[in-house]
């Protein structure tokens, strides 16, 4: 399945837009990570732990989104956007969406 950001995929012209597909990820971010990421916040640096939920939840949206797409017979997902947000009352939950529309191209 290609999947790509742009409109169109050079060499595979678009024959049936699909619909709009989207996969979507909420994940938690547990009292450990939050102290790790406290303390690398005061001496700087990268924190390891929240950047490992990042991307976790980066692929989960877009696995998930690739599996509407081929629900749909797709062979491909165009214009992909993916946001992120934070959640809950203290921002303690990460939400990721992943969404384009799936496409069929021609042979």
């Amino acid at each position: 399945m290609i999947v790509t950001t742009t409109p169109t995929v050079e060499g595979y012209p678009v024959t049936q837009y699909l619909r709009v597909v989207c996969g979507e990820t909420i994940a938690g971010v547990n009292m450990f990570k939050d102290i790790a990421a406290g303390f690398r916040n005061m001496v700087g640096g990268r924190s390891q732990s929240y950047e490992n939920e990042l991307i976790q939840a980066r692929e989960t949206a877009l696995a998930e989104m690739v599996q509407r797409a081929q629900e749909l017979g797709a062979e491909g997902v165009v214009g992909v956007d993916i946001d992120y947000e934070t959640l809950g009352s203290d921002n303690g939950m990460l939400m990721v969406t992943a969404s384009g529309t799936a496409v069929r191209f021609s042979s």
